[in-house]
């Protein structure tokens, strides 16, 4: 539905819409939300802060929106996808302010943070693979490792590696029912694993449900959520630069006098 509107809005920008022209186009709050793939509620609550201009009244009291809105609610959409609500309203802000050159450096931050999170993810795929196929043999008593022991090879707190066996991530053998914690090397990779991801990115609940699939199936595909996760948030902030270059398009029309324009 996003991918949509967004198609609708871009092919539409500079020409007649359908109805009505562009500087005269009237739209209730229900034609913004089905035009931007979205629940009416949505729609006023964005006017109510800020990200959205405040609309015109008719003689009964009823909202009407233009072109600028529908473009603020596109942008919006799509940028919560890439950069999160809260991020996304504050550059569709920036936009209706004239702050274009921050809104430009909000973008680049965004897509460099995703370049980075890819980068990562690629090392940590590459460690876990390596950490995985290392060779477990000839196990015994004495190479198992403490807490102490295994978060200074880490480099972690002893407390992290203990709300990993609280949240099953990786859970120690243990010198009786009260006893102290001891990782046996297969526990001591396990742990590995879960630190390389950690520093990927991953959150406690994800790797919950991801561990088990590590033991048993191919790393890369094991991985491939977060892969997916990752394209998807830049795929979302391409639509939401379409949309806000079209918004800042009609800002800058709206700002902008005709007889301004036609002074040299």
């Amino acid at each position: 539905m996003l991918q949509r509107g967004i198609k609708v809005l871009v092919e539409t920008s500079g020409k007649e819409l359908k109805g009505s022209s562009v500087p005269g186009l009237k739209l209730r709050t229900a034609d913004v939300a089905r035009r931007a793939g979205c629940s009416v509620q949505l729609v006023r609550n964005l006017e109510r802060d800020g990200v959205l201009p405040p609309a015109a009244r008719t003689a009964a009291g009823h909202r009407t929106y233009g072109e600028a809105h529908l473009h603020s609610t596109l942008a919006y959409r799509a940028l919560a996808v890439g950069v999160g609500p809260s991020g996304a309203k504050e550059i569709v802000r920036s936009v209706h302010r004239g702050l274009v050159t921050e809104v430009l450096a909000r973008l680049d931050a965004a897509h460099a943070q995703l370049d980075a999170e890819r980068a990562e993810l690629g090392r940590a795929e590459q460690a876990a693979r390596a950490i995985s196929g290392e060779p477990i043999t000839d196990v015994r008593p004495s190479d198992s490792m403490s807490v102490a022991e295994l978060a200074a090879a880490l480099g972690v707190r002893p407390s992290t590696l203990r709300h990993w066996d609280a949240e099953d991530l990786v859970v120690p053998d243990r010198d009786g029912p009260r006893g102290a914690r001891r990782y046996t090397p297969s526990q001591v990779r396990d742990a590995r694993i879960v630190h390389q991801l950690r520093l990927a990115g991953y959150r406690v609940p994800d790797l919950r449900d991801l561990m088990p699939r590590l033991r048993d199936t191919d790393i890369s595909s094991a991985l491939a959520s977060r892969q997916a996760s990752i394209a998807a948030r830049s795929r979302a902030l391409l639509e939401g630069a379409a949309a806000l270059n079209a918004l800042l398009s009609t800002v800058d029309s709206n700002r902008d006098p005709a007889g301004a324009r036609a002074n040299p």
